[in-house]
């Protein structure tokens, strides 16, 4: 016998309650799945109707978590409940993540259920309480994150409970290595594979694909794996994605790096360290970047990619990420420290964080940075060059290409001599094609109302009023800076141009920019500074 249940046949269960038969939801819950075009990121979403059969026996709730099973897939979704006609009786909506879990391009059959408890969760109470954790439970913890067992809220109060200077060191190596152990691993067919890092906090920093160019362009290899935007306005892979392709599989970044010695990719696309992916993308709607977190991200997706030596930035500056000297000294200490532990190489370079770097600040707006700095043009940022040559020069040394000391004026040499552009057109050419970066449709000038010196460039508010523009998501959108600290500026001098792709986002950043205080601070010149 067969019975009708929200459309679709149930099978009876032969249990009868009040001369009535029930059927066992919990085996035969099933639904007509469908994708209804809603883009939940990373965190896949099942969306039921409020009066479905299945949704109220199973007693599921709003922010539950669901196991959905069909076309041979499984996975764990966060159900939203649904009040009025979006679902059909006997419908499920899946968001686009959890469409293409299921592997399907046409509405299928799909059952859901209970999931079982996630163990690990357990080991996450215990360090929220202050406990120490060792290798087998960070692992876990990783694994049930990659394997997308944690809802983002869980994901959250790990994050959190890691945030500070919560984990020792010991516990740093640990998740690094659980990090490496849970992706994919790439090994060369050379001694040495070399790497570097920014670790951010600095607008426009965009130093990686210049020091990718010069360094490959030596025969060196640079397989460079970069992330997008965790609370910045770009990050190199969304810098890149405007100049070329950047989501490229694992073959074909070995076809690349084979190729021309070295790539620049989005490193969320390869399978490298996967879980990194993850907890940025809730790090960056917690606007939270810990320590702890920093360094295991940074270095495990150095060792997954088969780097030995590596080069890791660190700005400094009272609006960096980085406050103080002291910090930088202890967060190098630590870098090397997990470095060693693992195998790798890490050498530190602490630099000036004081102000941003370059003249964009934007995914578009640093891709043309770059490009100027490559081509040698006269117009192209010094600070930006400077930075790009100091770090290419030091694993030019590292590699042997050049004595000690010597390095950065053979980092300029490939930049004069077109080596350095010619390589990164190779790179781009190989990773899919070279594009020219958009420009946006709307733009603002800001204009100084006062007379004086620039004393101050707040990063973390310049930043701030880049992302309202639209950055990183509005590729062409930013912030153009026309002035450095120590400049002399009259009244109604430009010194920022804002940059949108919408008038709405515009006004955004316009708004907050005549609220906050001291985002470009003006002191007044004395008479020397004026004549000058």
């Amino acid at each position: 016998a067969e019975m009708q249940f929200d459309g679709i046949p149930q099978k009876e269960s032969g249990l009868m309650v009040a001369g009535s038969p029930v059927t066992h939801s919990y085996q035969d819950a099933r639904l007509l799945a469908r994708p209804i075009g809603i883009d939940t990121y990373q965190e896949p979403v099942l969306y039921m109707r409020s009066d479905c059969a299945v949704c109220r026996s199973e007693g599921f709730e709003s922010q539950s978590r669901i196991k959905v099973s069909g076309n041979g897939q499984a996975f764990i979704a966060t159900l939203n409940v649904v009040h009025g006609d979006l679902l059909e009786h006997g419908e499920a909506g899946l968001s686009d993540i959890a469409w293409s879990l299921l592997l399907m391009d046409r509405p299928c059959s799909i059952s859901v259920s209970h999931p079982e408890p996630v163990e690990s969760f357990r080991h996450v109470r215990r360090k929220l309480y202050g406990n120490d954790l060792g290798q087998d439970a960070l692992g876990a913890i990783v694994q049930d994150v990659v394997a997308r067992r944690y809802s983002d809220v869980q994901i959250s109060a790990f994050l959190s409970a890691c945030v500070g200077q919560r984990m020792n060191r010991e516990e740093v190596v640990a998740l690094t290595l659980s990090m490496v152990n849970v992706g994919e691993s790439l090994n060369w067919d050379t001694e040495r594979v070399y790497d570097k890092h920014c670790v951010g906090g600095l607008p426009g920093n965009r130093t990686t694909p210049i020091v990718v160019a010069v360094v490959t362009s030596f025969g060196i290899v640079m397989p460079k794996t970069s992330s997008r935007a965790i609370t910045s306005p770009a990050g190199t892979a969304d810098t890149m994605e405007t100049i070329t392709r950047v989501d490229l599989p694992l073959h074909e970044l070995q076809r690349v790096v084979e190729k021309v010695n070295g790539c620049i990719v989005w490193g969320g696309a390869v399978n490298l360290s996967p879980a990194d992916d993850v907890l940025i993308r809730v790090e960056r709607a917690l606007d939270v970047d810990s320590e702890a977190q920093l360094i295991a991200s940074v270095l495990s997706k150095k060792i997954s990619a088969g780097a030995t030596h590596t080069i890791i930035d660190i700005p400094v500056g009272p609006t960096a990420k980085v406050r103080s000297r002291e910090a930088a000294k202890r967060l190098s200490d630590l870098f090397r420290y997990v470095g060693d532990e693992l195998g790798l190489c890490v050498e530190i370079a602490i630099t000036d964080g004081t102000q941003p770097v370059g003249r964009g600040i934007g995914p578009a707006l640093e891709a043309i940075d770059v490009l100027q700095v490559l081509n040698g043009d006269t117009v192209a940022p010094k600070d930006l060059r400077a930075r790009a040559v100091l770090l290419a020069g030091k694993i030019l040394e590292l590699a042997g290409e050049a004595e000690e000391g010597a390095g950065s004026a053979l980092a300029q040499t490939a930049i004069d001599d077109g080596r350095a552009i010619d390589q990164f057109k190779r790179i781009c050419d190989a990773q899919g094609g070279f594009f020219t970066p958009p420009r946006a449709q709307y733009r603002h000038e800001v204009r100084a109302s006062d007379q004086g010196v620039v004393s101050v460039i707040d990063n973390r508010r310049l930043a701030k009023v880049a992302k309202l523009a639209g950055a990183p998501t509005a590729r062409a959108a930013g912030i153009e800076i026309l002035v450095r600290t120590g400049d002399v500026v009259e009244v109604g001098e430009p010194i920022l141009i804002i940059h949108a792709e919408a008038p709405g986002e515009l006004d955004y950043a316009l708004g907050y920019l005549s609220e906050a205080q001291d985002v470009v601070g003006i002191s007044a010149a004395d008479e020397d500074e004026r004549d000058e």
